[in-house]
């Protein structure tokens, strides 16, 4: 009898790129999302179709006698149907991380782990060790420029040889699944959980490692002769100038952070220099999708208080006439956790010409405790001065938007999860 990997929630970012990886290592695949519950068929679930993966909604329906596993996420609840059928069936459910770990085995693995910043730099240093010829295997968590062959594959994985590198989540602590030779942990702050709790995590982390650890927690400097023109940044290391294709000095240390691996592996500095002038960033990532009328259009990921100041501040120096951005908090508890770090972190970042737009939370269903909302955040902001709006759809966020179009010069969209979020930015770009 043949066999299925039955991946449930196979629309995510992460569920995605592993789906992608077992079809390129020969696995039949099926999958499962609760867009398709709604009729949601996305751009990545139909490029998945389009490689045979199965789909199915999330009733159970996909999981049969062909199953061989059902790979889940920590978001899949025990109560699943798919869950429930899989016990029925004796089915092995393992974790997403678990399964791509058995995908690495036999590989010389590096690890990409940390708060912010990490799926850039597994995306950085998969290019540059691609460029310096050490044909890596690669899974991340954003799609990658230039790895989708045309849109007919997720271009967050590429096909490689003996070296593998791959992003290691530590927002449920799944990073410690993996047995990496050699690893990088961008740095550490409260997200999913507490500083200590985190910098607790990230040091047994560590101490799992054998090989070379760039650990952005402990440095002392940072790297030399930087500089920012517009888009792109400049750095300096070991006398090579290296030019960073990509906009805000938190790219420049991600730049850094791949370099400084790389060359330890034994990648020739003029190698690296011409793979990072040739990155073509990452989807979601200060990506520029074009531009609706004289503002330009940007989506990014961000979504906890540390990348969205990061972003903002990035936009606000690239376009000082202003910024409007609509951010949509992408759960209830991250919100309810984080609140008054948002707080501080928006007072700080917005100017009296940015405008930041607040949609509800984004709602994946589930048994979330729902006694939170934007609305909460949107009040405290105003307390301290900030311009916020609060609307009950992205549809009412858009027609604000391109109504500031003319006074601002740039409209960003901001968050995870949600794929109606880059779906707006592309039409606020009259690409949809």
């Amino acid at each position: 009898m043949s066999t299925v990997v039955h991946v449930s929630g196979i629309g995510g970012v992460g569920m995605s790129a592993l789906a992608q990886a077992l079809l390129d290592c020969g696995a039949r695949v099926s999958g499962s999302d609760r867009l398709l519950d709604t009729g949601d068929m996305t751009d990545t679930l139909a490029c998945l179709a389009r490689q045979g993966v199965k789909l199915y909604p999330q009733d159970g329906s996909g999981v049969t006698a062909e199953t061989v596993r059902l790979v889940i996420s920590t978001a899949i609840e025990s109560d699943n149907p798919e869950m429930v059928k899989a016990q029925a069936l004796g089915v092995p459910v393992v974790h997403r991380a678990a399964e791509l770990a058995r995908l690495t085995e036999g590989h010389r693995l590096i690890a990409v782990t940390g708060t912010c910043g990490k799926s850039t730099v597994t995306a950085m240093l998969g290019c540059l060790l691609e460029g310096a010829g050490f044909d890596p295997f690669v899974v991340n968590g954003a799609a990658v420029a230039g790895w989708n062959a045309g849109g007919t594959r997720i271009g967050s994985v590429r096909k490689g040889g003996t070296w593998a590198v791959i992003e290691a989540d530590e927002s449920d602590k799944s990073l410690m699944v993996f047995k990496p030779e050699h690893a990088v942990i961008t740095n550490a702050s409260a997200d999913h959980f507490g500083l200590g709790e985190t910098q607790s995590l990230f040091e047994s982390f560590r101490s799992r490692v054998p090989g070379v650890v760039i650990d952005g927690r402990q440095e002392q400097g940072g790297p030399e002769e930087v500089r920012l023109e517009g888009w792109n940044g400049f750095f300096t290391f070991e006398g090579t100038e290296y030019g960073v294709p990509m906009p805000g000095l938190h790219n420049v240390y991600n730049a850094w952070h791949a370099v400084r691996m790389a060359r330890a592996l034994g990648a020739a500095p003029e190698k690296l220099v011409a793979a990072l002038r040739g990155f073509g960033g990452v989807e979601r990532r200060l990506q520029r999708v074009g531009e609706c009328g004289a503002a330009a259009v940007v989506d990014d990921y961000a979504h906890n208080p540390e990348k969205l100041a990061a972003a903002w501040t990035t936009l606000s120096t690239a376009f000082p006439a202003g910024v409007c951005a609509v951010w949509r908090p992408h759960g209830y508890a991250p919100l309810r956790k984080t609140m008054a770090d948002l707080v501080t972190v928006f007072a700080r970042v917005c100017r009296p010409a940015d405008t930041l737009i607040l949609p509800p939370v984004y709602d994946a269903g589930g048994t979330a405790d729902r006694s939170v909302s934007s609305d909460v955040l949107a009040s405290l902001l105003q307390g301290k001065g900030v311009k916020v709006l609060t609307v009950p759809s992205l549809a009412a966020a858009e027609v604000l938007m391109r109504e500031s179009a003319g006074r601002v010069s740039v409209l960003a969209t901001l968050g995870a999860r949600d794929p109606d979020l880059p779906r707006l930015a592309a039409r606020l770009a009259g690409k949809r």
